[in-house]
């Protein structure tokens, strides 16, 4: 029978409260790791490695290792402890329904008979919940008949399971970025002569302007970064964009647009490393693809991780590409890579563009460093 990755909530008390009147403590915890809350006697189960093999693996395209979650095991024997966990921002219950531990009788406490049915049936195995018990608070409940099935369906599903808790992070993140201000007044004029904003971290400044393309820096000694955009009119067909397209267009814009110190020297693709492309799921009519990726600095030891966005606007015909990089060799980067794939979902087009450019945008460029 196939199963299904359950993303309907659960209702069985489930305490659901607007945002204006939700008045319970912060969840705690980092946004990248989550707790997972598990019997002490299945540690070194099935279960638990596929735990570790799916919201633990090692990101690929990072430079180094970094998990994709620091996850931490724990179990509880008492309802003090069981307190305790449920202030934390990330959870994961995960339980065979039938081997009476604590896990197991807290998520039968939670399912309705219904859904607890359909996980014996084999239909459904994972519900993820938000703000049950706190305030910015994601859990998931993975239980079905036994260990071996419980840890091939988190195999089978990760994709999905991973994807609905970095949906929540992008969210979290988005707030992280901005929560120290906006350069408002640069997306407004972006919108207003391009046709097309992103949201605009307070410190990046505007360094290139041409007709089709932009770059934005935010200097720092032991962290910089940039945003790239470029964009063409007339675009109907998309039928030729692929990963090589994606990343051939990078590479030649990379070229041109950010350069080393040294002379000759420029960004490109490490294609010695992996280089992956997905499309993305937006809820309007914009068709978009995210690369995930690290870069070298031809002609000099440098490197780090990128963000590509490709978007196509079908009511415009407009083709927009918007990539963020990163040097910092000091630094760890998922959280900036995190928070760059949260800035790119912030992507708009202006479905009524028209090509007039209505301003000089001088007064936001300082000289190309």
């Amino acid at each position: 029978m196939r199963t299904y990755f359950l993303l309907l909530p659960v209702l069985a008390f489930l305490f659901v409260t607007s945002c204006d009147s939700d008045y319970r403590p912060m969840s705690i915890g980092g946004v990248d790791e989550v707790v997972v809350v598990m019997d002490s006697t299945m540690w070194d189960s099935e279960t638990a490695m596929a735990i570790e093999e799916t919201f633990g693996k090692g990101i690929e395209t990072l430079p180094g290792y970094e998990p994709t979650y620091r996850l931490i095991f724990r179990d509880f024997s008492t309802n003090s402890q069981l307190d305790d966990l449920r202030q934390y921002k990330n959870l994961i219950f995960a339980s065979p329904i039938d081997d009476g531990t604590n896990v197991a009788n807290l998520i039968q406490a939670i399912l309705s008979e219904e859904i607890e049915q359909r996980v014996r049936d084999g239909e459904s195995f994972a519900f993820p919940m938000q703000d049950r018990w706190m305030r910015d608070q994601w859990i998931l409940l993975l239980t079905s008949t036994g260990d071996d099935e419980l840890a091939e369906k988190i195999m089978n599903s990760e994709q999905a399971l991973v994807g609905n808790l970095l949906d929540r992070e992008f969210e979290r993140r988005e707030r992280e970025v901005f929560r120290r201000g906006e350069q408002v007044a640069i997306s407004d004029t972006l919108w207003e002569n391009y046709g097309w904003q992103v949201r605009m971290q307070h410190d990046y400044v505007w360094t290139i302007r041409e007709d089709n393309a932009a770059v934005f820096r935010r200097y720092l000694p032991d962290n910089d970064r940039w945003i790239m955009a470029w964009w063409k009119d007339g675009v109907e067909d998309v039928d030729f964009i692929d990963r090589d397209w994606i990343n051939a267009t990078r590479d030649s814009l990379l070229e041109l647009y950010i350069q080393g110190e040294r002379e000759g020297s420029y960004i490109t693709t490490e294609y010695r490393r992996p280089v992956n492309t997905r499309e993305i799921e937006r809820n309007d009519r914009i068709v978009g693809l995210e690369t995930l990726g690290t870069w070298t600095m031809t002609n000099d030891f440098m490197g780090g991780p990128f963000v590509n966005f490709v978007y196509h606007d079908p009511e415009t015909e407009r083709l927009f590409l918007i990539e963020y990089g990163q040097f910092a060799p000091s630094v760890a980067k998922r959280r900036f890579v995190r928070q760059f794939r949260a800035m790119g979902r912030t992507f708009e087009s202006d479905s009524t563009w028209t090509s007039e450019i209505q301003e000089p945008l001088t007064q936001f460029l300082i000289p190309n460093e």
